[in-house]
């Protein structure tokens, strides 16, 4: 079986055994994992969120992989370069399997980024000009302008089989979904169960867990119950309240990282929006800054995270290209209740009253976040009304062009390791150039950054790229379009016997993990 980056832990066994035969060894593997939330499909065309992620990164798989650790690697391309500025070739791996048996093809690449084109992730193809197949085992790819981040873009299209989907349909993916991953579907139960079965010709080799069942469990004490009754053997967002009660279980342990989670505050740009009465005061910067300074990040941390939170310095982590040393979103505008009043003053503002769109069931603790944040934006006259919902209604109300918010509590993550998918996808202004601003939701618009961001997605040079892209976050972090609140801790639960080392961009991937025989 093959592995490519994670230590594998011989603990005491903890392991689902069918009926054993004469002589045979012991029984296939299998594993249980509890999620917070169900897939909301099995397209991975048809909308991006975590746990439809990590589904569709056991069915399918990218052109380049991404890593544990945030790294790049051959996937089912394996190999690449760059022919001039705007040319690159990708070689397809030879006799990569579909799960129906049939072989991967260039032409395969070429109908996903079709699909792509006209599909609600068109972002992900921004800068893809045009591509073609070479051949049956050469993909070509032609980027607008020089872009030095193209690889990094491909870990996220994954490759659909186009004699699959002419055969199933669009509305037919959903239940029949089929790629090249290290997993099949055996049965997809909405809010109850996604039940795989390993793949025998993985070309990465066949997974060593043979069944994976992963359950979403929204509640957090019913997750912490599942865990320690043996009905999942991984729990992911163990609930901040339970870290010790577990870590005290005998036969349990509590794996922890930093997150690239980032939980951040949309604030509406529009003249008019729509939750507030009159003018919107927030497209003064006085306003926006009054705002961040109302709230306190650290009685966040303390009271409603345990600890188990990490202030948010900008919008990318240290490690990303576009990060700036020494700036600190946190010093520049600490809390202050006094200053933040006395900027509302200088604004004219003398209080309004806004919505703040939130969910339950996606972030730690989000909806007693949301209500801290009424709290603290009160002491400065800014009446929060809480439009608090579950994360399955929560994507499509919240949708650019945002006919329903004026402020909006979310998360983003970069697991490219790279700003300017962020920075595309947020802050550039809307309409204005095809697949990008997408998730603007603020409706933010800044002619000096969207200048910024063409630039370094014009540029083959990835120091050059980040000198843009940190000119841009320098430039956010004074104009305050969004509040950056904290990094989550990514806060698992296991049985002992389960060997997995939990991975930067918080997938949960089965085939990366173990369990003790």
């Amino acid at each position: 079986m093959s592995r490519f980056t994670t230590v594998l832990r011989a603990l005491t066994a903890s392991v689902c055994l069918a009926a054993l035969t004469g002589g045979s060894a012991l029984a296939e593997k299998s594993l249980t994992i509890g999620l917070i939330a169900d897939a909301t499909h099995m397209d991975p065309q048809a909308g991006e969120e975590l746990s439809s992620n990590i589904m569709f990164y056991h069915i399918y798989d990218p052109l380049v992989r991404r890593t544990p650790d945030l790294t790049f690697e051959p996937g089912l391309a394996e190999s690449w370069e760059l022919l001039d500025d705007t040319t690159w070739r990708f070689k397809l791996r030879e006799g990569v399997k579909f799960h129906d048996g049939d072989v991967l093809k260039a032409s395969d690449v070429v109908f996903t980024l079709n699909r792509l084109k006209e599909s609600l992730m068109v972002n992900l193809a921004a800068n893809i000009e045009s591509f073609r197949a070479v051949d049956d085992r050469t993909v070509e790819i032609k980027t607008p302008a020089p872009y030095a981040a193209l690889p990094n873009d491909l870990a996220a299209i994954l490759i659909l089989s186009e004699d699959h989907l002419n055969k199933v349909g669009n509305d037919g993916l959903e239940q029949n979904p089929m790629g090249t991953g290290p997993y099949k579907l055996v049965e997809w139960v909405r809010e109850d169960k996604v039940e795989l079965e390993a793949f025998d010709d993985y070309y990465m080799g066949e997974a060593g867990i043979e069944h994976v069942t992963f359950r979403p469990i929204t509640n957090p004490a019913t997750r912490t119950a599942a865990l320690l009754t043996g009905e999942v053997d991984i729990v992911q967002d163990l609930a901040v309240r339970d870290v010790d009660r577990v870590k005290n279980e005998d036969g349990f342990e509590v794996v922890t990282r930093p997150s690239l989670l980032n939980l951040v505050l949309a604030l509406d740009m529009r003249a008019k929006s729509p939750t507030i009465e009159g003018d919107n005061p927030m497209v003064d910067r006085r306003v926006r800054e009054a705002m961040a300074r109302a709230i306190d990040v650290s009685a966040i941390q303390r009271a409603i995270m345990g600890g188990l939170s990490t202030p948010s310095e900008q919008y990318v982590p240290a490690s990303h290209v576009g990060y700036v040393d020494g700036m600190n979103f946190r010093e520049m505008y600490p809390y202050d209740v006094e200053k933040a009043k006395e900027l509302m003053a200088e604004a004219g503002v003398d209080g309004f009253t806004l919505t703040l769109d939130a969910t339950n069931n996606r972030y730690v603790n989000d909806a007693q976040i949301a209500q801290a944040l009424a709290g603290m934006l009160a002491k400065i006259g800014v009446t929060v009304e809480l439009n608090v919902m579950p994360k399955s209604n929560f994507w499509g109300y919240i949708r650019v062009p945002t006919p329903n918010s004026s402020f909006i509590m979310s998360g983003w993550d970069v697991p490219s390791g790279d700003a300017g998918s962020m920075y595309g996808a947020l802050f550039y202004s809307r309409d204005k150039r095809e697949g990008y601003g997408q998730v603007n939701r603020g409706s933010y618009s800044n002619t000096e950054v969207d200048a910024l961001i063409d630039k370094a997605d014009s540029t083959a040079q990835v120091d050059e790229r980040d000198t843009y892209l940190q000119e841009a976050t320098r430039i956010l972090l004074n104009d305050i379009p969004m509040i950056p609140v904290h990094y989550e801790q990514d806060i698992y639960g296991s049985r002992d016997g389960v060997g997995f080392t939990p991975r930067t961009d918080k997938f949960l991937w089965a085939y990366d993990m173990d369990v003790a025989e």
